[in-house]
């Protein structure tokens, strides 16, 4: 291959790669970059050539490592984007001469902050039960506690086993969800089976202290995954009753829109929540208000788990609450997984 040849490949073997790439000659002036170097550092792959690197990208760090051995080679630094964040390595070859390469880690410095709070919300939830469990048992082999008091104990000690035990199941249903493909279009399955099951549910948490109710349900059926959805509406009815105080009501809704969607509405009369808080709401382990949340028995992950079972059926959730007045929870599912009951009629639509 000639010298030309052999060069014109390697430019475009540089640009292919995703990180970017800036040549320093040894007055650490620009020799060559690829695109993904200009588009990370703010450069002109023609105009910067031979400009001094730091008249263009001014950061200590980057000062520090081109000059100082001692200085970090590999460090991160802000973008001119906003909120996103580039690591830098630099490297000497060929005795003065130096390369940088960029690459864009916001993601994965996103990813990993999720992953620390996960880590460390899931341990606090964990811990918190387990501290109960272990100050009961400890009462239990010191003290001679009389009959009474013994089943009082027990009766705590098994509310915290609950606790754990259903912060468990929703952290290996969430962990499900997000790691499965979107379900079939193929198992249809009654829309009103759903409702009546996520009502008689809420009936039972409230032990009559709601009201619970739904209007008629229309006759459809649904192409999703039972289970998945039964918890979704079952999740946002328990909200619902947790949430909203002694003789409020919840109320339950279903419309098929006239461009094929259906809505699945869990309406309440409960304490209601303020504006800065619901795009927060579906996150793991967010609570309005802590200590109330885990006062009701709820796990934090009840609404993430909505959001993930409705979004893997290629629908959304929807809130919408006023403080003391109530809120609205809504389920939208597309018209591909909603069809009329009908006999020896399928795939119809909204009349």
């Amino acid at each position: 291959m000639a010298p030309a040849a052999s060069a014109a490949a390697f430019e475009a073997a540089f640009q292919a790669i995703p990180q970017g790439v800036v040549l320093l000659d040894e007055d650490r002036c620009i020799r060559w970059c690829n695109s993904m170097a200009a588009v990370h550092l703010s450069l002109d792959p023609s105009g910067d050539i031979g400009q001094p690197i730091t008249n263009l990208v001014r950061d200590p760090a980057l000062l520090a490592a081109l000059s100082d051995d001692d200085a970090p080679k590999d460090f991160r630094i802000g973008s001119h984007k906003p909120e996103h964040t580039l690591l830098l390595q630099v490297r000497t070859f060929e005795e003065d001469q130096q390369l940088i390469l960029t690459q864009d880690v916001t993601d994965a410095d996103r990813m990993e902050l999720m992953r620390r709070d996960f880590v460390a919300h899931v341990s606090h939830e964990i811990r918190t039960p387990l501290t109960v469990l272990a100050g009961f048992v400890e009462t239990m082999q010191m003290l001679a506690l009389e009959e009474r008091e013994r089943d009082r104990v027990l009766d705590l000690m098994r509310q915290q086993t609950v606790r754990m035990e259903n912060l468990v199941a929703d952290l290996l249903l969430l962990a499900t969800l997000e790691g499965s493909p979107k379900p079939p279009i193929s198992q249809w399955k009654p829309l009103e089976h759903l409702i009546r099951t996520a009502v008689a549910d809420g009936q039972h948490l409230s032990a009559g202290h709601h009201t619970i109710a739904f209007d008629p349900v229309p006759p459809i059926e649904l192409a999703v995954e039972e289970d998945e959805i039964a918890s979704a509406i079952g999740n946002l009815v328990s909200n619902a009753v947790r949430y909203t105080p002694a003789s409020g009501s919840i109320h339950l809704q279903t419309m098929w829109r006239s461009d094929g969607y259906l809505e699945i509405r869990v309406k309440d009369t409960g304490i209601g929540i303020e504006r800065q808080h619901i795009p927060r709401l579906t996150q793991r382990f967010y609570r309005v208000d802590k200590s109330r949340s885990r006062g009701t028995g709820g796990t934090g992950l009840g609404l993430a788990i909505v959001k993930h079972a409705i979004g893997r059926h290629g629908g959304e959730l929807l809130i919408q609450s006023t403080p003391g007045e109530g809120s609205v929870f809504t389920l939208t599912l597309p018209p591909a997984r909603v069809r009329a009951i009908a006999p020896n009629v399928t795939g119809s639509s909204p009349t």
